[in-house]
C-alpha cells in the first residue's frame, strides 16, 4: 500500500490521514488488556480484576522500554526518509533491528527472574499474589512479540504508512476476544486463560507485521553492505532511542509507583483503579497517537529542511488536539458512571463511585495531556529528546509526589492521588512552552548533523 509524504501537499489533511490509522491501531491494541478486563471483572471476580489491572500497569512499563527505543529509531528513520538518503535508511534499520532486538532478550530474562520480587515491591494484596503470578508467568511471553509488532510498525509509520500496522492489529485483537471467551468460559483456565489470549494474538501480530513488510516493502530490505557497525550510527540512534526510551520509562515507572500506592488502599479501590485506567486510556489514546503523527510530520520536514511547514504544521495540529481533547472530555465526564459499568457489575457501588471520582478529576483536564504530546513528539522530531524526557520527570516527579503526599490527609485519600495527574500535566506543559518560545529560532533553522 502507498505511503504518505507528508512534506507536501495539505499539513492538516495529511496530519489527519496519517494519525487516523495509528489513533484505530492503538485503541485496538487497548483490547488485548480491555478485553482481559472486561471478561475477567465480569466472570472472575474482583480479585482476578485486581491481579490483571496490576499486571497491566507493570507490563505497560516493561513495553515503554521497547516502545520508546521503537519510537525513538522511527524519528530517525523518518529523517532519514525526509532526506530521501536510502543507503542511510538501510543502515540504520538494521542497526537499530540489532540494538533493540538484544534489549528485548535482555529484558526477558530480567522479567523472568525477578517476577517474584515485582509482585512484592508492587505491595500486592495476599488474596491477589497467585493469580497475579499466573497471570505474569505466561503474559511475559510475549514480550518479543510486543518488540516485532512496535519495530515493524515504527518503520512502515517513518515512511507514511500508518494503514498496515492497524490492519494487522485488527486481525489480533478480534483474536484476543475470541481467545479471551474460549480459555476463560469455554476451558476454565481463568486468568492463566486470559494471559494466553493476549500473548498468541500479539505473536499474530508481531510475526505477520514483520513477514508482511519484508515481503511488500522491498525498499526497505537491507543487503549485506548495511550489516556493519558504524559508531557514529550507533551515537546517533542512541541519542534518539535511548532518551526516548528513558522518557517512555520514567512515565511509566510513575505510573508504576502510583499503582503501588493504590494498592495499598486495598481490592476495592483497586479493581476500580484497574477499571478507571482502561477508559482514561481510551479517552486520551488519540490525541497520544496525534502527537506522535505529528512527530512523524516534524520530522519527515525537518530531514527535508522545510521548516515554514513545521511552523505552520504546529499551529494546525494544536487546534486539532485541542478540539478533541474538549470533545472527549465532555464524553468522559457525562457519561462517567456507564462507563464505569461495563467493567463492573452495577451493583458494586463502591467500585463505580471511585471510578466515577477519578473520571470527573482527570477527564476533565484533557487538554494539558493533548499539548504534552505534542511538545514530546515536537522535541523527539528536531533532535532535543532529553527536552521530551525533563518534561517526562516534571510530569510525572509532581505527580507521584503529590500523589503520595495528599492521599496521606485524610479528608482527599484516594482523591488525591487522581488529582495529582493532571497537575503534573499542567505543569510540564508550561515550563515545555517557555523553552519553545526562547528556542524556536535555533531547533527550526536547520537540521543538526
Amino acid at each position: 500500500m502507498k505511503s504518505l509524504n507528508l512534506t507536501q501537499g495539505s499539513i492538516t489533511k495529511s496530519l489527519l490521514l496519517f494519525s487516523l490509522p495509528i489513533m484505530a491501531g492503538n485503541l485496538l491494541q487497548q483490547f488485548y488488556n480491555i478485553a482481559d478486563t472486561l471478561i475477567v471483572g465480569r466472570y472472575l471476580g474482583a480479585d482476578a480484576l485486581a491481579a490483571v489491572g496490576s499486571s497491566y500497569t507493570l507490563m505497560t512499563f516493561l513495553t515503554s522500554i521497547l516502545l520508546g527505543l521503537c519510537m525513538g529509531s522511527g524519528a530517525l528513520l523518518s529523517i532519514r526518509y525526509g532526506e530521501n538518503d536510502t543507503e542511510r535508511l538501510k543502515s540504520t534499520i538494521f542497526t537499530s533491528f540489532i540494538l533493540i532486538a538484544a534489549v528485548t532478550l535482555l529484558l526477558n530474562v530480567l522479567a523472568f527472574c525477578g517476577i517474584d520480587v515485582i509482585i512484592q515491591l508492587l505491595q500486592v494484596p495476599a488474596s491477589v499474589v497467585p493469580d497475579m503470578r499466573d497471570y505474569l508467568w505466561i503474559i511475559f511471553l510475549g514480550i518479543s512479540a510486543t518488540f516485532l509488532y512496535n519495530y515493524f510498525a515504527a518503520l512502515l509509520r517513518a515512511i507514511g504508512n500508518s494503514l498496515i500496522p492497524l490492519l494487522f492489529l485488527g486481525v489480533s485483537a478480534i483474536l484476543n476476544i475470541f481467545l479471551d471467551l474460549f480459555f476463560i468460559l469455554s476451558l476454565g483456565w481463568g486468568v492463566s486463560g486470559a494471559a494466553a489470549a493476549t500473548v498468541l494474538a500479539q505473536f499474530l501480530s508481531g510475526i505477520g507485521l514483520s513477514l508482511y513488510t519484508l515481503a511488500r516493502f522491498p525498499e526497505l530490505r537491507f543487503s549485506r553492505r548495511h550489516m556493519h557497525w558504524n559508531p557514529a550510527l550507533i551515537r546517533e540512534l542512541a541519542g534518539f532511542s535511548l532518551l526516548t526510551c528513558a522518557q517512555q520509562s520514567i512515565m511509566n515507572f510513575g505510573i508504576l509507583m502510583v499503582q503501588g500506592l493504590v494498592n495499598q488502599f486495598g481490592p476495592t479501590v483497586m479493581a476500580a483503579f484497574a477499571a478507571a485506567v482502561k477508559i482514561d486510556s481510551f479517552a486520551y489514546m488519540p490525541v497520544q497517537d496525534f502527537g506522535n503523527a505529528f512527530s512523524t510530520f516534524v520530522a519527515q520536514n525537518y530531514g527535508a529542511r522545510q521548516t515554514g511547514r513545521i511552523r505552520l504544521g504546529i499551529r494546525r495540529a494544536a487546534a486539532v488536539s485541542l478540539i478533541f481533547c474538549l470533545a472527549i472530555s465532555t464524553i468522559v465526564c457525562i457519561f462517567s458512571g456507564p462507563l464505569m459499568q461495563i467493567f463492573v457489575q452495577p451493583g458494586e457501588h463502591e467500585i463505580i463511585a471511585t471510578g466515577v471520582q477519578y473520571l470527573w478529576i482527570e477527564g476533565s483536564c484533557y487538554v494539558g495531556i493533548g499539548l504534552l504530546f505534542l511538545l514530546y513528539g515536537f522535541y523527539r522530531a528536531v533532535k532535543r529528546p532529553g527536552m521530551s524526557v525533563v518534561l517526562t520527570v516534571v510530569s510525572l516527579g509532581a505527580r507521584v509526589l503529590l500523589a503520595y503526599t495528599l492521599s496521606a490527609v485524610p479528608f482527599i485519600g484516594v482523591a488525591g492521588i487522581w488529582a495529582a495527574v493532571p497537575i503534573g500535566w499542567f505543569l510540564a506543559d508550561g515550563i515545555g512552552l517557555i523553552y519553545y518560545c526562547k528556542h524556536k529560532n535555533s531547533f527550526l533553522s536547520s537540521p543538526r548533523s
